[in-house]
């Protein structure tokens, strides 16, 4: 049987077997989706770089994760729709690793960087008066370059273990993207050290840092009990729950893709959760931060009103 393998080189992305005139309309709504996620995230990274009120620990995280954010939906989401689009909807082999590990990259830098902003809102609200000797700008530095750098090897680990293995078909993926766990499928050999290392991989990304997020967040409201003043309070809880927001939609739903058994029952499930997880979460998160934070919507107005003088200005020299 080993002489009768063939290498395949190229995949075919079911993506969501629907009809011509569905696939359109999702097609359309997907292209605004992904343009909003571009344009939130940009100004969320935009404001951060220009605003020197910004210019702070939690918001230099935040830029990082507007960041991973355009990435994380610009590496599957025009492959995506170009699919909704083409009949033929195949994708080479290697461009399909590649995509898999940067779709790996993203996704594990991202929840390392919110553990780290939890990390960061628990010494601003447990240990303020020390917040800028412990947050200082080598320490966040060295943070979001780890965190980078443990995102990049360990899917550089699980491509590696990939492309051990012969792939000889089907060519078919049931997914919108090339995602690790269907991609696997495909292998004609054992995986079991491929799933052993997924697995290693979630306990060391996904219940890891969701558990010291919880921990975090159990000392900073002990802590936010303790405020005297209500207007403190309000601050403090403002603060934190666009983070617990995002933290919670993240964890969640990579937890029920990545830790929940298979079943065949569970792959258009697990089509949707992703499709979320692409499409949806980073679109969402500038929605969460700008409207449930004071300062970026302060930031966001000061720059529109820098921009008005300068239209006016404009205006009279035509």
């Amino acid at each position: 049987m080993e002489g009768n393998q063939t290498w395949i080189t190229d995949i075919t992305l079911l993506g969501f077997q629907v009809g011509s005139a569905l696939e359109i309309l999702l097609c359309g709504l997907f292209s605004v989706f992904y343009t909003l996620t571009l344009l939130g995230n940009g100004i969320i990274f935009g404001i951060i770089c220009l605003d020197h009120k910004l210019h702070t620990p939690m918001y230099f995280f935040l830029s990082h994760l507007a960041v991973i954010d355009m990435s994380y939906a610009s590496n599957n989401v025009p492959k995506m729709l170009a699919n909704l689009m083409n009949k033929k909807r195949t994708i080479s082999f290697v461009p399909c690793i590649m995509q898999t590990f940067l779709y790996l990259t993203f996704a594990t830098t991202e929840c390392l960087i919110l553990v780290v902003m939890s990390y960061d809102r628990y010494v601003a609200i447990c240990h303020p008066l020390q917040y800028t000797v412990i947050m200082s700008w080598r320490v966040c530095t060295i943070l979001a370059l780890t965190s980078w750098s443990c995102g990049f090897a360990l899917s550089l680990v699980h491509a590696i273990l990939l492309l051990r293995l012969p792939f000889c078909g089907p060519r078919d993926v049931n997914h919108l993207f090339c995602e690790i766990l269907s991609v696997l499928k495909l292998a004609c050999a054992d995986t079991w050290v491929n799933q052993v290392f997924i697995f290693a991989t979630c306990v060391f990304v996904l219940v890891g840092p969701l558990s010291l997020i919880l921990v975090s967040y159990m000392h900073i409201l002990g802590a936010i009990l303790k405020i005297q003043t209500k207007e403190g309070r309000i601050k403090a809880l403002s603060t934190c729950s666009s983070h617990l927001c995002v933290a919670g939609l993240f964890f969640g739903i990579a937890m029920v893709v990545y830790m929940v058994p298979d079943s065949n029952q569970r792959e258009e499930q697990e089509k949707m959760l992703s499709l979320f997880h692409s499409l949806f979460n980073p679109m969402l998160n500038p929605l969460i931060y700008s409207l449930r934070n004071a300062q970026v919507k302060g930031a966001l107005h000061r720059a529109l009103q820098r921009k008005r003088p300068m239209g006016r200005m404009y205006g009279l020299c035509l």
